[in-house]
C-alpha cells in the first residue's frame, strides 16, 4: 500500500510539475506568433514616401500632384484635389455670379446652343470655378490603420494641355457666336443677356488659359470678360424702356422705378419703346376697430414687358399698410413705404434678373 501511494504522490507530482513547462511552451509560441504579427503589421503601416512628397511617386516634369487626407477615403480624395486646385492659386478661380451664370447656361443647353462643339460641354460643368480640374485623377490611397486616409491626386500636363485647349478653343468659337448679330438685334434685353453670357464664358476660359500658363503651355489673343460687359453696358444705355404708372402721387413712384433703371444703364420715360414698365397702384382705407388712427392699404404690381410678343419678362409685387390719425396723412405714408421699397429692392431684383437671363437663339 505504501509503495502504491508513493506511485500515486509520483502521478500527481509529474503533472503538477508538468503544467508549468507546457505553459511555458504555449505562452512561448503566442509571443513568437505575437512578434510575426506585429512585425507583418509594423510593414504594411508603414508610411509611403509619396505622403510626404508626391513627387517621389511621380515626375515633377510630366504631372502636378498634391496629397490630402481625411477620415475617409471620399474625404481624403475631394481633400487632395482641392489641394492641386490650391497651388494653381487665385488665378484660375473665376467669381461666384459668374460661375452661376455659367453653369446655369451648361446646365440648361443654352451654351451648347451657342457652341458648334458639343462634346467639350461634357467638360465644362466639373471644371467651372476649378473646384475640379479637367483631367484630374486620383492616384495613390493610404490608411494609417487608426483613423486617417491619405490619396494624391495628378494632373498630367500634357493631358490637361490637350484638354483646355481644346476647351478653351469651343469657348472662343461661342463667344463669337454669342456677340455676332444684326444691330437691330444687339439693341436688345436678349442682345444685353449674349453679351453678358459671352463675358462669362472670357472669364472662365481666361482661368483656362491661366492654367495652362502655369504648366507652360499658354494659350494667346484671348478677350478679357470685363471688355465683353463693356459692351453690354452700351447696349443697355441704347435700350430705352417706357414706365406707365397708374394712381401715381406726383410722379413718386415712376420716379423711383426710373432712378432704378437709370442706376442699371437704362434710358426711360419714352412712350414708344419695345420694353414697357406697368405699373398699377391700388389704394384701400382700413379701419380697426378700436383703434383711433385710420390705415391706408397700398397694392403696387409692376410688370417689365416686350411690347413685341406682348410677354411679362420681370413682375415684381408690393403691398403695406399704414396708417395715421388722418387718412389723408395714411395715405401719404403708403406711397412713402411703397417708394423706399423699390429704391431698396427693385434695383436688385431687376439686376439679378438681367445678370443671370440667358439669351435664346
Amino acid at each position: 500500500m505504501p509503495q502504491h501511494g508513493w506511485t500515486k504522490l509520483s502521478k500527481e507530482q509529474k503533472e503538477k510539475n508538468g503544467r508549468p513547462k507546457l505553459t511555458k511552451k504555449i505562452l512561448a509560441v503566442c509571443a513568437a506568433l505575437a512578434f510575426c504579427a506585429c512585425a507583418s503589421s509594423t510593414a504594411s503601416l508603414k508610411e509611403p514616401d509619396w505622403v510626404r512628397d508626391p513627387y517621389t511617386k511621380y515626375d515633377r516634369q510630366a504631372n502636378v500632384a498634391a496629397v490630402g487626407n481625411g477620415i475617409t477615403r471620399e474625404a481624403a480624395e475631394k481633400d487632395s484635389l482641392g489641394k492641386l486646385a490650391g497651388l494653381f492659386g487665385q488665378s484660375i478661380q473665376v467669381e461666384e455670379k459668374v460661375t452661376i451664370l455659367y453653369q446655369e447656361a451648361v446646365k440648361s443647353g443654352a451654351a451648347a446652343t451657342w457652341s458648334e462643339d458639343a462634346s467639350v460641354n461634357t467638360n465644362i460643368l466639373t471644371s467651372t470655378g476649378m473646384d475640379s480640374l479637367v483631367g484630374a485623377e486620383i492616384g495613390e490611397v493610404w490608411h494609417d490603420g487608426r483613423s486617417n486616409y491619405y490619396a494624391a491626386a495628378v494632373l498630367n500636363k500634357a493631358r490637361a494641355a490637350q484638354a483646355y485647349s481644346s476647351m478653351i478653343r469651343s469657348n472662343r468659337e461661342t463667344i463669337e457666336n454669342l456677340v455676332i448679330m444684326p444691330e437691330a438685334e444687339k439693341s436688345t434685353l436678349d442682345g444685353f443677356a449674349r453679351y453678358q453670357l459671352a463675358a462669362a464664358i472670357a472669364d472662365v476660359t481666361n482661368s483656362y488659359a491661366n492654367l495652362l500658363s502655369f504648366i507652360g503651355a499658354p494659350a494667346q489673343g484671348l478677350i478679357r470678360g470685363d471688355e465683353y460687359r463693356f459692351e453690354a453696358l452700351n447696349i443697355a444705355r441704347a435700350i430705352p424702356v417706357g414706365i406707365r404708372v397708374r394712381n401715381d402721387r406726383s410722379g413718386r413712384i415712376e420716379g423711383a422705378f426710373a432712378k432704378a433703371l437709370s442706376d442699371l444703364g437704362f434710358r426711360s420715360g419714352e412712350n414708344d419703346s419695345r420694353y414697357l414698365l406697368d405699373v398699377n397702384i391700388v389704394t384701400t382705407p382700413v379701419v380697426i376697430a378700436g383703434n383711433q388712427n385710420l390705415f391706408t392699404r397700398i397694392e403696387l404690381k409692376a410688370n417689365l414687358i416686350d411690347t413685341i410678343p406682348g410677354a411679362v419678362l420681370l413682375p415684381f409685387d408690393f403691398n403695406s399698410r399704414e396708417g395715421h390719425i388722418t387718412q389723408a396723412e395714411a395715405d401719404n405714408r403708403a406711397y412713402a413705404a411703397a417708394e423706399r421699397k423699390i429704391n431698396e429692392d427693385y434695383p436688385i431684383h431687376l439686376g439679378d434678373y438681367l445678370y443671370n437671363s440667358l439669351p435664346k437663339k
